[in-house]
């Protein structure tokens, strides 16, 4: 009787045990999940704020007429994107000038009137405008006239980031295209001209 009794005991502790242990790593998961969730949302916190920087120096460049659109792509009217390098590719307005440049040399195997596999054209602005819509979003336009460009040029800035489109419309033909990228004040732009016609 003693033997069944102790036998029982000891099942009883080791039962205990193992439903302890059980506990204890589920408390460990547990505890992992939670501090994994803190993390993440930590890093979009993080990230929202460092977007809404960014907006609002991108906005207060469009505003003083001062800023570059570094673009990661190119859509052609064909709908055919392209991935480009952004310190090449490029809208920019300063002072009441602009440039637009693209450079494929990524894509083709001649240097373009610019040396740099596209093309680089400059010209005066005018008619500026800027508005908002309901969702923060921001529209800038303006013309550019020059040598060798004219054209209307609509920039879309989304709401809370920095990230832009500017649609480049030429007067004289339907050769459109849009430019995706990020919008960064003039002064803190780094980007390499080529040669401007």
């Amino acid at each position: 009787m003693k033997k069944v009794l102790l036998l029982t005991t000891l099942m009883l502790f080791s039962y205990v045990g193992v439903i302890n242990a059980q506990q204890t790593r589920k408390e460990i998961r547990e505890a992992k999940r939670e501090a994994a969730k803190k993390r993440m949302e930590a890093e979009k916190a993080l990230e929202a704020h460092r977007d809404s920087v960014a907006f609002e120096q991108a906005l207060a460049a469009l505003k003083e007429g001062s800023f570059v659109l570094e673009a990661d792509n190119i859509m052609f009217p064909t709908g055919i994107t392209r991935y480009v390098t952004s310190s090449t590719n490029y809208v920019q307005v300063n002072n009441g000038e602009g440039i637009v440049q693209t450079s494929f040399s990524n894509f083709t195997y001649s240097p373009g009137p610019n040396g740099l596999g596209g093309v680089t054209v400059q010209g005066t602005i005018s008619e500026p405008e800027i508005r908002n819509d309901k969702h923060g979003n921001v529209f800038y336009s303006y013309s550019i006239t020059g040598i060798a460009i004219s054209a209307t040029i609509s920039i879309t800035l989304t709401g809370g980031t920095n990230e832009a489109s500017a649609y480049i419309s030429p007067n004289f033909n339907g050769n459109n295209i849009t430019m995706t990228g990020h919008i960064v004040p003039y002064d803190e732009s780094v980007v390499f001209q080529g040669n401007t016609w």
